[in-house]
């Protein structure tokens, strides 16, 4: 395929001339061209034909065979030519230039389009689009062509080829699809882009219905800027097409058989797309525009500006029902994207609709936020990934030419703000968005090739911002040339009713009238507000019915998180029996064999049992699981094996789904190596769907850092803002062992930091049983909070960090606080408690049956958020006499230690022990989370355990 390339490469450029005639000559004499030529030309013959089958959408014909003395009697004979070969040359000539000429077209025609609605970037002059270049002069445009069927054309004029590419590819809407590899969707969306079909695509009613839409969308700006003087709605004027393109975009998927279409948007134009798009009532917003909440006074929450917010509705397209959702997001730009792919795909998997058109995600972006965020790759890199695709995402940039205050030229390295969609062969349709027909052929088109194709598409709606990036800024300031355009410029709906106007598809008064009707519902709308009250929530509807808000109890012990003993064995027996006739590997084979001997004996259940215990058995209650992260079908230190490969072929088994034939699955994705991007997808699946266990699992705890505003910003704090709660498990791993800074920490502290309002738990556990009900106790509430968990390393191979199956068994349940397990001296005799978390427990423990220390009693604190205070003081009340420490391995400034400090004097203030604080035990202080010295370490940790035994 080399000679492919080289070819492709050399119909563009300078050198194209020259091999159209090396090629023409070649054609003719094969021996008359150098021999390195002849035997490409040769070898290519019929790829030759696909490139330019690739050119000109149309069939070559391959190179005549010449039939030889051996050919079988009455083998068909060629026809004679009746042209010189000098005639056959220039003919072959013109072809083949004029095929070179308009596959350049195609593929850079977009830089002469007319984008820009201020005129200020005016298409340049390339050269590749010169006749000139493919050997053509003046003399040659009008003389016929034979391009067999190319344009709709048999034979054409140069001058008839030219004007037929410069409607197509350089009017309003400009076409990047050359870079696509796959034929059928180049050739898809060349047959609907030749010939400018959206010059006559609408009638009169269509046109009607456009400038309808426009209407809605500039006077709702028009009316907020008038009613609501000096306040911040980040308003879409200038870019107000982007109402008709979202009505074309829903409206095309409704009628393709989209039935539920979930939107993602920044702040700019949120307003106008949640009253003309979503539906939300205009007196709630006006209301929420007058200081009022967005939520009952019986719902707790802290809210959120309006132009945050989300909201859902029903609607009927055409007789189709299609349910509508704006997802809540926060200022951080294109932080939503994996959120609400994530939130599609749960909702095509509840569907089990694995064509995935049933559901579709639409994503708006700004044009700086679109080539400057990488949050934007991370979301089109999932786009195609087994466990992450939705069937495409339609991705709308509504491309103000500005972000804030920063050009292009400073903004992104490209020629344009979408070249990243390019990584991932999505096709991207830029359009001028004072064009409003152009707008809405162009977004048909982009959700009819979703549909055909099951991909992403791109719509780059060149547009302006009238304002500034808020309505109270100065953009002159910065941009005065752009903004002297600008206000020198009619809005949109202006140009286009005097349009319609002009050509008669609608009258003066019928235009007027559209303004007046809306504005009359917007007035009446407004007088409504003052005395609206919202007197429902919707959080706790439709998927949700059921739930409830979470109580102030921290402690509560949940509906049963137990298992019975026969879904115990039989979820053990399965995840220790490998398939027939399945080539396990051999050290595999010997972890199966002591899983199937802890479950046989009921003793010796490590980590990674307990965890398939409590996803086999939530699956036989009927609750699908879904455990995605970087590695995590084997697990990061070869602990899960959750999903076995056959050394021979490869193919692979899941354990867990063979326990019986009517249960729930799951699946165990491995990422794409991103935590931003797809913690992101992983809280969207989770918010859609209370029903399922969603877990997403960190290669090492602190690769968390990467995703820590969809932490901040989402898991932590979404119920509060925008009532959406989230049952979303993190793993993260964490303990140190020696292996440096980077591989130690899960950073527990920055969790602990962002606990408030009963918002999520946070544990740090140190059982596998207790691990076991804290997963289960997640889908047997009736709320929903996200868990995060800091989870072993070392100890998931600790011969003592095991339980015994009567510890998942009925009677069982979720222990906040371990209390003492060894037996101690009387415990009014014990002259010191430490408290501690996790795997440090163990190395004390260990020190301490080694010194045989009687008078040291350890406590384990398993969850730190909900702070259990009832148990913590049932588990230290008896040691009237004792000091207290808390002792953790990590840094003073990092871990649990500030968190807890406060919490465990509030515990000892109402006890009558001798003790009335805590004394902290661990690292000093340190800006890096652990050391990179293994000998340092050894030494750190010693003396640490050494402190905190020694009275």
């Amino acid at each position: 395929m080399a000679g492919v390339d080289v070819i492709a490469t050399a119909m563009n450029g300078a050198n194209a001339q020259f091999i159209a005639q090396l090629y023409a000559k070649w054609v003719e004499a094969p021996n008359s061209v150098d021999p390195d030529f002849a035997a490409l030309f040769a070898a290519l013959d019929d790829e030759t034909r696909s490139i330019m089958m690739d050119a000109t959408g149309a069939s070559w014909a391959p190179r005549p065979k010449a039939f030889g003395p051996d050919e079988a009697e009455g083998a068909a004979k060629p026809a004679k030519s009746t042209t010189s070969p000098a005639e056959t040359r220039a003919a072959t000539l013109d072809s083949i230039r004029a095929l070179m000429l308009i596959r350049a077209y195609r593929v850079r025609g977009h830089l002469e389009a007319q984008l820009d609605p201020l005129g200020l970037k005016q298409p340049g002059h390339h050269i590749e689009l010169d006749p000139a270049t493919y050997g053509f002069t003046a003399a040659d445009m009008d003389r016929p062509i034979f391009i067999d069927g190319v344009l709709g054309f048999e034979t054409a004029t140069l001058r008839e080829v030219i004007a037929a590419l410069r409607k197509s590819y350089c009017g309003e809407i400009g076409v990047e699809f050359m870079h696509i590899q796959d034929p059928a969707q180049k050739s898809w969306i060349q047959r609907r882009i030749e010939g400018a079909p959206w010059l006559n695509a609408f009638d009169a009613k269509a046109k009607a219905k456009i400038l309808n839409q426009l209407t809605e969308a500039d006077s709702f700006e028009n009316f907020c800027q008038r009613r609501f003087v000096g306040t911040k709605r980040f308003g879409l004027e200038g870019g107000e097409s982007t109402i008709p393109a979202l009505h074309s975009i829903i409206e095309t998927a409704a009628n393709a058989g989209v039935r539920e279409i979930a939107i993602g948007m920044p702040h700019r134009g949120r307003l106008n797309t949640l009253v003309n798009i979503v539906k939300k009532p205009l007196v709630q917003l006006f209301a929420e525009f007058g200081g009022a909440s967005a939520k009952p006074d019986d719902v707790q929450g802290s809210g959120d500006v309006k132009y945050h917010l989300g909201t859902s509705t029903d609607i009927v397209v055409n007789g189709n029902k299609v349910h509508l959702s704006l997802q809540p997001n926060p200022s951080h730009l294109e932080a939503v994207d994996p959120v609400v792919v994530g939130k599609i795909r749960a909702r095509l998997d509840m569907a089990g609709d694995r064509t995935r058109k049933s559901a579709m995600a639409i994503i708006m972006h700004g044009d700086a936020a679109f080539a400057g965020q990488g949050l934007v790759y991370e979301t089109l890199a999932m786009s195609q990934l087994i466990g992450y695709r939705t069937g495409g995402s339609i991705h709308l940039v509504v491309n103000n030419q500005i972000g804030f205050t920063t050009v292009p030229a400073h903004a992104f390295s490209g020629l344009y703000c979408t070249d990243v969609a390019k990584a991932v062969q999505a096709p991207i349709l830029h359009v001028n968005g004072d064009n409003p027909e152009a707008v809405v052929f162009a977004t048909k088109l982009a959700a009819e090739f979703r549909q055909e194709f099951a991909v992403d598409v791109v719509i780059d709606l060149v547009c302006y911002r009238r304002h500034g990036h808020n309505e109270n800024e100065e953009p002159a300031f910065t941009q005065p040339i752009m903004y002297k355009a600008i206000k020198a410029l009619k809005t949109t709906r202006a140009l286009y009713a005097e349009r319609l106007i002009q050509e008669n598809s609608v009258t003066a008064d019928e235009a007027k009238a559209m303004v007046d009707d809306y504005i009359q519902t917007l007035e009446d709308a407004y007088k409504g507000a003052q005395d609206y009250k919202v007197n429902k929530a919707d959080w706790l509807e439709g998927h949700w019915a059921g739930l409830k808000q979470a109580d102030e109890e921290a402690e509560r012990q949940e509906e049963v998180t137990s298992a019975s003993l026969e879904q115990l064995k039989e979820v053990g027996a399965a995840i220790s029996r490998p398939p027939e006739n399945f080539d396990l590997n051999s050290k595999i084979a010997r972890q199966l064999e002591a899983k199937k001997h802890a479950i046989e004996t009921g003793e010796g259940i490590d980590w990674a049992t307990g965890e398939a215990l409590a996803f086999g058995t939530l699956m036989l209650d009927g609750h699908r699981v879904r455990l995605s992260g970087e590695d995590c079908q084997r697990g990061t230190f070869s602990q899960r094996h959750a999903v076995l490969i056959d050394q021979t072929n490869q193919n692979e088994y899941t354990p867990l789904n063979n326990i019986r034939p009517d249960q729930a699955h799951i699946e165990i994705f491995n990422s794409l190596l991103s935590e931003y991007g797809v913690l992101g997808f992983e809280y969207g699946y989770a918010v859609s769907d209370p029903n399922v266990l969603v877990l997403w699992e960190a290669q090492f705890g602190d690769f968390a850092n990467g995703a820590q505003v969809l932490i901040d910003q989402f898991i932590a704090s979404g119920e509060t803002k925008w009532l959406r709660m989230c049952g979303l498990v993190m793993l993260l791993p964490h303990g140190s062992e020696g292996q440096g800074p980077e591989h130690s920490s899960a950073r527990l502290e920055r969790y602990l930091q962002l606990c408030a309002e009963n918002n999520m738990a946070v544990c740090n556990i140190s059982t596998p049983a207790n691990y076991f009900h804290a997963l289960r106790r997640q889908l047997k509430r009736n709320f929903r909070k996200p868990l995060v968990l800091m989870t072993p390393k070392s100890l998931l191979r600790h011969k003592l960090c095991v339980s015994s199956l009567s510890e998942f068994a009925p009677g069982s349940s979720f222990k906040f606080v371990i209390p003492e397990t060894d037996e101690l001296v009387a415990p009014e005799k014990v002259k010191r408690v430490v408290i501690c978390s996790g795997k440090v427990y163990y190395d004390l423990l260990a020190e301490r049956r080694e010194r045989g220390i009687k008078d040291v009693a350890i406590v384990r604190l398993e969850q730190f958020y909900p702070f259990p205070v009832k148990n913590l003081k049932a588990a230290i009340e008896a040691y009237t006499n004792a000091e207290v420490v808390w002792c953790q391995e990590e840094p003073e400034n990092n871990g649990g230690w500030t968190f807890v400090d406060r919490r465990i004097e509030g515990v000892l203030t109402c006890l009558n022990n001798a003790a009335k604080r805590p004394r902290y035990v661990g690292r000093a202080a340190a800006a890096s989370p652990a050391t990179g010295l293994a000998k340092v370490h050894a030494a750190e940790q010693a003396a640490l355990v050494n402190e905190a035994l020694s009275v």
